[in-house]
């Protein structure tokens, strides 16, 4: 059987989520002792063990939660009264720490041009696990898009397929037109995505946005989408548009604004006060 420290190294290797639980005080009579871990996945499976039974059965529905909160938190348990809601009889207490891992966000790029790969480039160098996906072969693999992390030559429609989208999934289409957008896009919305976005004018982004509304798609669903994509920075070239677009994620993901922080020192600062 795997050792909940193998497990661990498999998750990291897979970008995948979990949770590590460990005994980190007990005290009396206790179905396992300090040090005892365990690993919670995503859908509540686990390798290793907290003591079994309806303790275990808590820890990990707390496991699951922190997946979703993305905080640690520390559990206390008394095992002595069950008709006061302890979770056993064996008359001891336990302190357990839950901790998240969080998967490195995956950031996709559908559309491999030059918009594309400048995303691609900035995308690994701001630490992303990065995908390629293009239904152009030539411009979805190593040479054409170096900086990625794999590459998926299929389309839009069928990534899904190849390819798990999590909450921690960021969807970039710089794709070449509203038919493929239009073709690919809904099979995306039903993915719990954490960002959907579309390059393109506003008028390009409502000529695809009419024709799907006329396809049948939820206005609900299509209202999750980003477009036109990232932060109005004037951006002209591939690169400075890629700047655009990550910088618009990055605010999403760590809760920002997008508001310039500087202001004038004569309006802000007391140049007394800083002599």
């Amino acid at each position: 059987m795997m050792s909940v420290f193998q497990a661990l190294a498999e998750l990291e290797l897979k970008n995948q989520p979990g949770v590590l639980c460990t005994i980190v005080r007990s005290n009396g009579s206790t179905p396992r002792h300090t040090g005892s871990k365990m690993l919670v996945y995503l859908d509540g499976s686990i390798v290793g063990t907290v003591g079994g039974g309806e303790v275990e059965n808590r820890v990990i529905a707390e496991a699951q939660q922190a997946i979703a909160d993305g905080s640690p938190r520390l559990l206390e348990y008394n095992m002595s009264d069950p008709s006061r809601g302890d979770p056993g009889v064996c008359g001891g207490q336990l302190e357990i720490y839950v901790e998240p891992i969080l998967p490195k966000p995956t950031l996709v790029v559908i559309g491999g041009g030059h918009v594309g790969k400048a995303v691609v480039h900035l995308a690994h160098w701001l630490g992303f696990y990065v995908v390629v996906n293009d239904d152009r072969p030539e411009l979805c693999n190593p040479q054409a898009a170096p900086d990625a992390d794999r590459y998926i030559p299929t389309r839009m429609v069928e990534l899904p397929n190849h390819l798990e989208i999590t909450p921690w999934t960021y969807l970039v289409l710089t794709t070449r037109g509203t038919n493929v957008d239009v073709e690919g896009l809904p099979a995306l919305l039903n993915t719990p995505a954490a960002y959907i976005g579309v390059i393109g004018s506003r008028r390009r982004w409502m000529t695809a946005y009419k024709e799907m509304i006329e396809n049948g798609v939820p206005v609900e669903k299509l209202d999750r989408i980003h477009s036109p994509i990232g932060l109005e920075l004037n951006a002209e070239t591939p690169e400075e548009i890629a700047v655009s677009i990550l910088a618009e994620i990055i605010m999403l993901r760590q809760g920002g604004d997008g508001s310039v922080m500087s202001r004038r020192p004569s309006t802000q600062i007391n140049y007394e006060q800083v002599k």
